[in-house]
């Protein structure tokens, strides 16, 4: 089975709009998997800045957590 994303929006009688039309030959089954957004998803900003604030990662502020130096490893160039 293969997927593909795409996005569209539910319309006022409940109906799947999609914005651009699949690329299906022809008439096919398929299955949907819909993911709605919840209305209480914390935003990205909110949920870093607790934990950066947290006291369960003060650990991580003790001299003897910097293992590593900026001399350790070998660089990562992502190219994609």
């Amino acid at each position: 089975m293969n997927a593909i994303e795409t996005t569209g929006v539910v319309d006022a009688q409940h109906q799947l709009r999609l914005d651009k039309p699949l690329p299906i030959a022809g008439q096919s089954r398929v299955r949907v998997i819909v993911l709605v957004p919840e209305e209480a998803d914390i935003p990205e900003t909110a949920w870093t800045k607790t934990a950066a604030t947290s006291p369960a990662f003060d650990f991580l502020k003790d001299a003897a957590e910097d293992i590593y130096t900026a001399a350790d490893g070998k660089p990562f160039h992502d190219q994609g």
